[in-house]
């Protein structure tokens, strides 16, 4: 790359986009006072992309080590996939992530698109580098959320986390497996086939299974497994890796105290892809035998639960899973399409219809519900087909339990569907913070506090954190306690700027507690993300089913103090 760059007494500034062939795009800003001209350089892939952007910032770090401080060049970088449009200049909504991504990396660093991070997955050994997941972005002008990957130049450089206490019962975590397949495409099935271990271990109630989001946070990173218990507060780490080749699979897993790195259990199974659920029962109980020894049998059998006979339906299934956790609009309806075609393939396969349900909680909060009296039906239909066939199944009494309450308004056999799914396993992260919704809406504000809190402990670094403290925000909110309301809320609004119920309930509270200044600014903030926001789309699209109709009055009328207009 050849470019030129004006001289001054302070900090050099200018701003350099790097392009490939097809689509990836390198957008690269730096410094802060001048600004030259855009220059355009090819890739042939988005490693390559990368790749330049990583050689550019090392080579940087190691020149502004011999520069005074005010002479240095430092660059924010960002990597986006996305289509261009070449004429008289180059622009699309591939640059623009771009250039938004340059913006929300640190200055020396780099910002890249989930896509990136995913096509990148092969080569982090040969880059040298991690990836840390920071979540999922509103971008200015860009219509759809942008998941986001912080470059780890240096893998020492991740900021450390506090440690947590360690329970007093085995704990473990299950961090995610490397795809050893060839194809990119099958991440989705090693992702699968962790959640399914978490799943199979979390049934045992004397366990302590941290939650797949937050074991997921690791994943792309060479990882120091010590501190990786002290942050996520478990004795045990269960790693591995998955190869899936034509009709075979592999799935390697390795067993590791945290707390010395001594590798505990090591073993590597492999059958026909048909046999799959058998080879992760085999994962699960080798792991748990090798935690407790005194285990009964009958309690690993009981373990062992095929979620469908059909594999096809089960891949489908995981596609669904892998479309959802992106949160867009077109996400949620590609997965709603997996979830139906799995179920097409399988009708008895219970998860399928509870995920698919859950999609419909996702439409509602999002405010994407097209016909509401149709989808209300049919996430109930789905939700209670779900609960017939998998009564014993904790997952989906929980998401099915909550998609009755949300979408259906059915509060009582939501909560009851809840309780049984924390009875049979209470692991369930997502249980807890479901459960907490329920009884803010039930009235129970305290109740519900404590069970976010123990949902936040199983789930310590889940990149949807801000769900569950936004969660207890309202619970103060209810309980009158309007300046811890507000705390929890500015929390959620640290890990998600742009989210509707934690800006709604920070400027209902500021409204309560007479802090008209912050009331303003904060209904600013809101009404700047959704300049259609009223209180009756509110209430007829968005809200909960509050049983104490004081409740949401209460609410309505803070906003209404805020400003909202009705």
């Amino acid at each position: 790359m050849n470019r030129s760059v004006a001289r001054d007494q302070g900090a050099v500034a200018g701003h350099v986009r790097l392009l490939t062939l097809g689509s990836p795009l390198l957008s690269i800003p730096f410094a802060t006072q001048h600004c030259t001209p855009c220059y355009v350089s090819n890739f042939v892939s988005a490693v390559d992309a990368l790749r330049c952007a990583v050689e550019i910032q090392r080579t940087m770090t190691e020149r502004n080590a011999q520069v005074p401080a005010d002479r240095r060049i430092e660059f924010r970088m960002g990597v986006n996939v996305g289509d261009i449009v070449e004429g008289a200049s180059i622009h699309g909504d591939g640059i623009n992530v771009a250039a938004r991504l340059e913006a929300l990396a640190d200055a020396g660093g780099i910002c890249v698109s989930s896509r990136v991070q995913e096509d990148a997955q092969g080569s982090l050994v040969r880059l040298g580098i991690g990836f840390e997941d920071i979540g999922q972005h509103n971008l200015k002008n860009i219509q759809h959320t942008v998941h986001i990957h912080r470059v780890l130049l240096d893998q020492g450089e991740r900021k450390a986390r506090p440690s947590l206490s360690i329970p007093d019962k085995p704990s473990i975590a299950v961090l995610p497996f490397q795809n050893m397949s060839r194809d990119p495409e099958q991440e989705y099935f090693a992702d699968g086939m962790v959640e399914e271990i978490i799943t199979g271990l979390s049934r045992f109630r004397w366990l302590f299974v941290i939650a797949r989001h937050s074991s997921f946070t690791y994943k792309g990173r060479v990882v120091d497994v010590k501190q990786v218990g002290r942050e996520l507060g478990v004795r045990y780490l269960l790693e591995g890796s998955v190869r899936k080749s034509a009709n075979r699979i592999r799935i390697a897993g390795q067993l590791i105290d945290a707390a010395s790195g001594a590798h505990l259990w090591a073993d590597r199974f492999e059958g026909a892809l048909e046999n799959v659920f058998e080879l992760q029962d085999q994962v699960t109980a080798s792991v748990v035998g090798a935690i407790a020894p005194r285990l009964e049998l009958a309690e690993i059998e009981r373990a062992r639960r095929k979620p469908t006979e059909s594999l096809d339906a089960y891949d489908l299934y995981l596609r669904g899973l892998a479309n959802a956790y992106k949160w867009t609009r077109e996400r949620n309806e590609e997965a709603l399409r997996s979830f139906y075609k799995a179920i097409e393939l399988d009708p008895e396969f219970s998860a399928a219809y509870a995920a698919a349900a859950l999609n419909f909680c996702r439409r509602k909060g999002f405010g994407w519900i097209i016909d509401r009296e149709q989808e209300v039906a049919e996430a109930r239909r789905l939700a209670l087909r779900a609960v017939q066939l998998g009564k014993d199944d904790a997952t989906v009494l929980c998401q099915a339990g909550y998609a009755l309450a949300y979408v259906g308004g059915d509060l009582d056999d939501g909560a009851a569907f809840l309780d049984r799914a924390l009875l049979i396993n209470p692991n369930l992260a997502w249980g807890w913070t479901y459960s907490g919704v329920v009884k803010v809406w039930l009235g129970e504000p305290d109740r519900a506090v404590e069970h976010f809190a123990h949902a936040m402990r199983l789930n310590p670094l889940d990149p949807r954190i801000f769900f569950m403290q936004q969660g207890i925000a309202y619970a103060h909110f209810f309980a009158g306690r309007y300046d811890e309301a507000l705390s929890w809320a500015k929390m959620a609004l640290r890990e998600q700027p742009v989210s509707h119920p934690a800006l709604r309930v920070a400027a209902a509270s500021c409204a309560l507690a007479g802090r008209d200044e912050e009331t303003k600014r904060l209904m600013a903030r809101l009404l700047e993300i959704d300049p259609a926001l009223r209180i009756s789309s509110l209430l007829q699209n968005v809200m909960g089913p509050y049983r104490q109709p004081e409740h949401l009055a209460k609410f309505t009328n803070a906003l209404r103090k805020a400003g909202l207009p009705e």
